[in-house]
């Protein structure tokens, strides 16, 4: 049983449709964000609505993301407008003997709130090795780290994980009863992400670092 705490629903993460699917453990949350490596985050500028796709990753209750100060994106949730963030995984489809009974079996989590802004270049620096100790850990200690221009060109942001709401499915087809004798072929066709093997680039007589060599075996 997991230690995390589950958090009540807001009437913003109270889930309606297919209620029995909803989950509001933190754990739950938190491993649907540190399998993912993108988020996708909907705004609105004043003028119109967006929903951008944007690399995201967690450090305790808080989602991080980064980029350019000048794009739209970081300058709108800078000012601290409300937004919404999800992100799903699609394990399986769900093949039933009536096309309307076809589903597909996921993780996925919508996130509420606002927006703040990691200051000063030492904890964003912190918050920017924690998002390359995801994508390879161990890369922090050998890549060149950010100089001052590029940090000073760079924002961090970051949101509670304090409103949110999770849906799992994990199921086989569920057919109506009339349709269980039709000469149809039902199952699931798993879906998995696959890593592949490195492709080296200009490296000459560098080693290969452990991470890089267990890249395809993970």
């Amino acid at each position: 049983m997991s230690n995390t705490p589950s958090t009540a629903p807001t009437s913003r993460t109270k889930i309606r449709r297919l209620a029995e699917l909803a989950n509001h453990d933190k754990s739950v949350l938190y491993g649907i964000i540190d399998e993912s490596y993108v988020c996708h985050i909907a705004f609105n500028d004043g003028k119109s609505t967006h929903c951008i796709p944007t690399a995201s990753w967690r450090i305790d209750n808080h989602l991080y993301i980064h980029g350019s100060n000048g794009s739209r994106l970081i300058k709108r949730l800078s000012s601290g407008i409300q937004a919404s963030i999800a992100i799903t995984h699609v394990d399986g489809l769900v093949l039933a003997r009536s096309a309307f009974s076809n589903t597909m079996n996921y993780r996925s989590a919508v996130i509420y709130g606002v927006f703040e802004e990691v200051d000063g270049n030492e904890q964003k620096m912190v918050a920017l090795d924690a998002f390359m100790e995801k994508i390879a850990t161990g890369r922090k200690n050998e890549a060149r780290p950010g100089n001052k221009k590029e940090l000073a060109a760079t924002s961090v942001l970051r949101i509670s994980l304090n409103e949110f709401a999770t849906k799992i499915s994990n199921a086989d087809p569920d057919d109506k009863e009339e349709d269980l004798n039709l000469p149809v072929w039902a199952g699931v066709l798993p879906l998995t992400v696959k890593r592949e093997a490195p492709r080296p680039f200009q490296n000459g007589s560098i080693p290969t670092p452990a991470y890089v060599e267990k890249w395809a075996n993970v």
